[in-house]
């Protein structure tokens, strides 16, 4: 049976990836701080902090995994853009991609950003858009991606690079855009927006974690834009929430000052579909009404 090492395992990204992974016949090892009751019988879990290097060395050593998902990441919202806390995530990762490889692992996927990529440009491409990051934390992914594929191209490993644009479901952070919109409505107060012309590649979290699983489970080499393909406005994506939930009285486009947000920003999505081989399945409308009735569930059990 194949053995995975999933790290960031009950975080968003990371909780939706255990179910295809285990559908795809991987003996699931997640490292995380605290476990997922819905999956203590089906995963084995390793509750202890990332950051602890001797304990990470220890575990790949214990679990000899022969492959391994790298979501685990500094993510405080208004704060890791800029914060040094992005250092220490960088030099734990060398740490886990060393002692993976040095432990017999053959197969790395690591979790990169679109924020690796020069904004200015729009429209993104693995193999033609610089990468200039204009902040620490694209700056450290972007780092630990070229470090990863040079230690790749010694024959030292197979990886790959998967870099996520804007992902939005369950579990997400209440401030960011989706959930505030919804969340705010759902109070029954007015959902402040920015003007929203602003146009984005939004991707629903299953189908970001099963991408991430289908690269994992091949062979293709490098960076893969995971997105959607199928841009779209935030106006249109903000006016879309409001409608399923009956609030566009509400909607406030405008209300916000757009601060240095770029006017596009897309994916070119060749390599996820051509060469991974995947399709998002889940359209915008379909994942916003699963994402609110989420968060009404929520709402719900808390009162």
């Amino acid at each position: 049976m194949k053995k995975v090492l999933i790290t960031g395992a009950s975080g968003f990204i990371g909780r939706q990836c255990l179910a295809p992974l285990i559908e795809r016949g991987f003996e699931v090892h997640a490292l995380a701080l605290e476990p997922l009751a819905e999956y203590e019988k089906d995963v084995v879990w390793h509750c202890q902090n990332f950051l602890d290097d001797e304990k990470t060395r220890d575990l790949i050593k214990t679990v000899q995994p022969g492959h391994c998902l790298h979501l685990a990441w500094y993510t405080e919202p208004g704060k890791y853009w800029s914060s040094p806390e992005n250092l220490k995530w960088t030099a734990s990762s060398l740490t886990l991609i060393q002692s993976f490889q040095q432990q017999g692992g053959q197969r790395f996927v690591g979790a990169g950003t679109c924020a690796e990529y020069d904004w200015r440009y729009g429209h993104c491409s693995e193999a033609i858009t610089p990468l200039e990051p204009a902040t620490l934390y694209g700056t450290c992914k972007n780092n630990l991606q070229k470090i990863l594929a040079s230690f790749s191209e010694n024959g030292l490993l197979s990886s790959a690079w998967g870099r996520l644009f804007l992902l939005y479901g369950p579990h997400e952070n209440i401030v960011r855009l989706v959930p505030n919109v919804i969340n705010s409505l759902l109070r029954g107060e007015q959902a402040l927006c920015t003007h929203g012309n602003q146009l984005r590649d939004f991707m629903y979290i299953s189908d970001a974690a099963n991408a991430l699983v289908c690269l994992l489970d091949g062979e293709i080499m490098g960076p893969v834009n995971i997105a959607s393909g199928n841009p779209v406005s935030i106006k249109d994506v903000v006016s879309k929430i409001a409608q399923l939930m009956e609030g566009v009285d509400k909607l406030k486009l405008g209300a916000l000052t757009a601060k240095n947000e770029p006017a596009v920003l897309t994916a070119d999505v060749s390599r996820l579909w051509g060469e991974v081989g995947f399709i998002s399945c889940v359209d915008l409308e379909l994942g916003l009404d699963l994402t609110i009735e989420w968060w009404k569930k929520l709402l719900e059990q808390n009162r």
